[in-house]
């Protein structure tokens, strides 16, 4: 399992030492959630914190696009430093179009779905993306509750990727504990982001060590996004 420890439970009077922290604990990417009080009941950050995070790290950035019109904001937030975008299938902008935006930037695509939206919904792009995320909670808050329920969604994506022969990652958000992370590699994921319990742990190396479980992820294309992180640093 690979994971990407959610910013919006950090101190976010220390951001930059919390990346380093997290880094150095061996997180595998940096989770952004932004969100713009339309899409989601919450306001977070935008491309001026991003851009000026990336300079702390050089684990790939995980950006979730939490707002209303997420093709607006691509070329902001890829010129800030994102390295993967997602954006929820019941945004109002263009899902092609917004999809093409992202790859045009050099950029990983991928898309998200709330609890109440079906996996069918992401179906007809899957060949254009690189992640799919699942939430395992409402958007819009850290710290709630994991819907054991969506895992069947997971399964049922997996299931879909490997009938059509297409690679991608799929990533699990929302909840994700030592107590869940279990459903959540057996459901198939392969990034599992976890806010609170990262952050808020005593421990936060062996914290991530728990939730990562066997070492032997092996993902073509998360080294390649490994690789595009690193032009950051060039």
């Amino acid at each position: 399992m690979l994971i990407a420890p959610s910013l919006l439970s950090c101190d976010f009077a220390k951001m930059g030492d919390e990346i380093v922290r997290i880094e150095k604990a061996g997180a595998d990417l940096v989770h952004l959630d932004v969100m713009d009080g339309h899409f989601v009941p919450n306001i977070t950050i935008g491309p001026s914190i991003i851009k000026a995070l990336r300079p702390h790290t050089r684990l790939p950035f995980d950006v979730h696009l939490m707002i209303e019109h997420p093709l607006d904001y691509i070329d902001a937030f890829a010129d800030a430093g994102a390295d993967i975008i997602t954006f929820h299938v019941e945004a109002s902008s263009g899902i092609d179009e917004t999809i093409e935006k992202i790859r045009s930037r050099g950029i990983v695509p991928g898309l998200v779905i709330k609890p109440r939206t079906p996996a069918s919904a992401v179906f007809p792009y899957l060949d254009k993306i690189g992640m799919v995320l699942v939430m395992t909670v409402e958007p819009g808050f850290g710290g709630q509750s994991f819907m054991a329920d969506m895992m069947s969604k997971l399964i049922e994506i997996r299931a879909e990727c490997e009938r059509r022969g297409l690679e991608l990652l799929l990533e699990v958000d929302g909840g994700v504990s030592e107590k869940t992370i279990s459903a959540v590699a057996d459901a198939g994921a392969d990034i599992s982001v976890s806010g609170t319990g990262v952050f808020k742990a005593k421990d936060t190396a062996g914290a991530i060590r728990s939730l990562k479980g066997s070492d032997d992820k092996d993902s073509g294309l998360f080294n390649a996004i490994l690789g595009k992180a690193a032009k950051h640093f060039q």
